[in-house]
């Protein structure tokens, strides 16, 4: 509806509780993080992708991703390019860039949240008409 474009919702891939990674990851599809990860989480551009932090894990880097549902914590900036959904123990320290966000109350979000209509214009104009007076 109204150009609302559904992603993927299943979680192909997950970084267990007790995983510690060090370094940038790179998926496509879905991931779910319960871990810890230093380093940057991305989803491969122009693909429906969908990332879960849970409430348990942590991400020490930034984070790049169509559709994002976060319950734990982010220490980096965040990109979504679809949806973001910030459950009420989602904790973000860093700059926010989103298209859609849904947001929880006790989120917290200590940053600057910034509101990005990718690929879109601000403003469609329609085509001109001529006016006789």
């Amino acid at each position: 509806m109204f150009g609302f474009k559904p992603t993927k919702n299943t979680i192909d891939s997950l970084i267990g509780l007790t995983t510690n990674i060090e370094g940038n990851i790179y998926f496509k599809g879905g991931l779910r993080i319960d871990g810890h990860v230093k380093g940057d989480v991305i989803a491969e551009a122009n693909e429906s992708s969908m990332l879960v932090i849970s409430e348990q894990a942590k991400v020490d880097g930034a984070v790049r991703v169509a559709h994002l549902v976060v319950n734990g914590e982010i220490v980096g900036n965040v990109y979504s390019t679809d949806l973001l959904e910030l459950q009420p123990k989602a904790r973000i320290i860093g700059d926010v860039y989103y298209k859609t966000l849904e947001m929880h109350g006790g989120a917290l979000v200590a940053g600057k949240l910034t509101h990005d209509q990718i690929g879109e214009p601000l403003l469609k104009l329609a085509s001109p008409v001529n006016v006789k007076t």
